[in-house]
């Protein structure tokens, strides 16, 4: 038993081997968690969390859990939301609300090493607000690696800045690379429609580097700019959140010159101790996310 800000809370099996190729342990993958959660609460605020559980490491399954468990502590502030579309048949389901160190520990305790959000925010009552992020997922094909994700970043980037936007990139923490666009926006379609066009202008500009279309066959030495997670259903992984790859990566904010340099891929491949001492060398490169949100062109 621990207490945290003054929550009582049961840690289990904290020896357990989550990443078997580095020996990282769920206590560790707690104690990262702890340290990162100045940083990475300010990202989940206010944004229902979509756990990813690996109960017994990345190596075995695991599971999205958006309803929380009917163990989860009664003190957890939870949000019951439409889930239109839910594999479940489910209306509505109860969605945690992680927004201070006791939730973000208890969560880290569940093996959850992944938290995924939307790109809205709901308001104190629940009411669901319009997107205030824009994302680009670029995700890397056969024969193509992050580096070709960073060429991409930088055409997308033009483009932003041709329509008095600024780009935020990150790494996905798995493959790939993403971009937040902070947007003020009234109807929740215009992001997906705005990004849905830039991904095709690209692939049009370029259809031997980009793709726009999800189809597998058509990837092969390619990077697919997906624009697809602008739905307001589907969910990105957070900032700042543990990947589940073989070792314990992180999706971490990066500087355009970072990936102007990138030449490997290793040159944007951060763990969580990396992220921790650029923490402290850069603070949250994300800080400004949401101060100037641009406002999309008229389609």
């Amino acid at each position: 038993m621990v207490e945290v800000e003054g929550r009582r809370l049961k840690l289990t099996n904290l020896e357990k081997i989550l990443y078997p190729a580095d020996g990282f342990t769920k206590a560790h993958v707690i104690d990262y968690y702890r340290q990162v959660a100045p940083v990475l609460l300010a990202h989940l605020a206010e944004r229902p969390v979509t756990l990813k559980r690996f109960p017994d490491g990345v190596d075995s399954q695991s599971f999205f859990e958006k309803n929380v468990s009917r163990h989860a502590p009664e003190w957890l502030r939870t949000m019951t939301l439409p889930t239109p579309g839910s594999s479940r048949g489910a209306e509505t389901l109860d969605f945690a609300m992680i927004d201070d160190l006791p939730g973000l520990v208890w969560s880290a305790n569940l093996a959850a090493l992944e938290l995924h959000v939307p790109q809205w925010t709901v308001g104190p009552r629940g009411g669901v607000r319009p997107p205030d992020l824009l994302v680009f997922d670029l995700d890397p094909g056969p024969d193509t690696t992050v580096v070709e994700c960073c060429e991409a970043a930088l055409l997308i980037r033009e483009i932003l800045a041709e329509d008095g936007l600024t780009g935020f990139p990150k790494t996905s923490g798995s493959k790939g690379l993403q971009m937040y666009v902070p947007v003020q926006v009234r109807d929740p379609e215009r992001t997906s429609e705005y990004a849905k066009a830039v991904a095709q202008r690209l692939a049009s500009a370029h259809p031997d580097r980009y793709v726009a279309v999800m189809a597998k066959a058509r990837r092969g030495g390619r990077v697919f700019v997906d624009w697809s997670q602008n739905n307001p259903a589907k969910t990105t992984v957070a900032p700042y959140s543990l990947r589940a790859r073989d070792m314990p990566t992180v999706s971490t904010p990066v500087t355009w010159r970072e990936v102007e340099r990138c030449r490997k891929p290793a040159d944007v491949t951060f763990t969580a101790p990396d992220v921790l001492a650029r923490l402290a060398k850069h603070g949250d490169l994300l800080a400004d996310l949401h101060k100037e949100p641009g406002r999309l062109p008229r389609p």
